[in-house]
């Protein structure tokens, strides 16, 4: 049960049924929408253990609950290991989606391992969230037939997403973060500096996904800036109230990008 909750289940999973909308939805099939969902969790998986692991010794003289490589529920040695399989298990699935996909996708995920043991403490802490979720629909496209590359826009928008999920996801920890020497770029801004950013990628995300297919905006288009806007501003703002309000935010506005991403595709041609 440590060694699962070690992982970081909550963005593990998400990370990877968004993988898998956009695979099933571009029209992979089942058999390599599958491949690319494998190689997706088993990344995500030895990202989560890598960063429970690295930073079990900040956690513990900060005092975070809920770190089961920090509170003794689980060694550290056992989560590195779980970490290393599954990277070695990565490897491999990512290369079976193809080779320019894979490629793709292991840089991601080297990303975010160098997120882990280096960046996250750096004013480039972004720069991770931003290459890993402008991967996905990337990924996704690459390991169509032919290997398609992705529209423009899908890249754009996954990008600006990553950077308002950074955001999104440190802001209820900023203070903590900062007492145990973590010094990103949302540390940096602080909280109210943090709060009054975040609506911005979120906003810009769905109008790159609205605005930059060919041709006039749809009733479609319009309706998710609507709620893009409506949730963008909502969630910072309910912040003080709600930890959670503004990564909640961040979520409602994905899941309509999502959906946009579904209806228009991931790859050119």
């Amino acid at each position: 049960m440590g060694l699962a909750l070690a992982c970081h289940p909550g963005p593990a999973l998400a990370v990877t049924a968004l993988a898998c909308a956009l695979s099933f939805g571009s029209g992979l099939g089942g058999p390599r929408s599958a491949l690319v969902t494998a190689a997706v969790l088993t990344g995500q998986l030895s990202v989560g253990w890598c960063n429970d692991a690295y930073d079990a010794r900040r956690d513990a003289r900060a005092g975070r609950r809920g770190k089961p490589a920090s509170d003794g529920t689980v060694g550290t040695g056992a989560v590195w290991t779980a970490a290393a399989t599954a990277l070695a298990g990565c490897v491999p699935l990512s290369l079976a989606c193809g080779t320019v996909a894979g490629t793709v996708h292991l840089a991601a995920v080297a990303a975010a391992w160098l997120y882990n043991l280096r960046l996250k403490a750096t004013a480039l802490s972004w720069l991770p969230y931003v290459a890993g979720f402008a991967a996905l629909p990337a990924v996704v496209a690459l390991a169509l037939p032919g290997g398609p590359a992705p529209r423009w826009w899908t890249v754009a928008a996954g990008a600006l997403l990553g950077f308002a999920a950074h955001l999104a996801d440190t802001l209820p920890d900023i203070a903590a973060d900062r007492a145990a020497g973590i010094r990103g770029l949302p540390h940096r801004l602080g909280d109210r500096g943090t709060r009054l950013l975040l609506p911005l990628p979120l906003l810009a995300a769905t109008a790159v996904l609205a605005l930059g297919p060919p041709g006039p905006l749809d009733a479609g288009g319009a309706a998710a800036l609507a709620w893009a806007g409506a949730a963008a501003l909502t969630g910072p703002a309910l912040g003080r109230r709600w930890r959670k309000a503004a990564l909640a935010a961040a979520v409602a506005v994905a899941a309509v990008d999502l959906a946009l991403l579904l209806v228009r595709g991931v790859a050119a041609g």
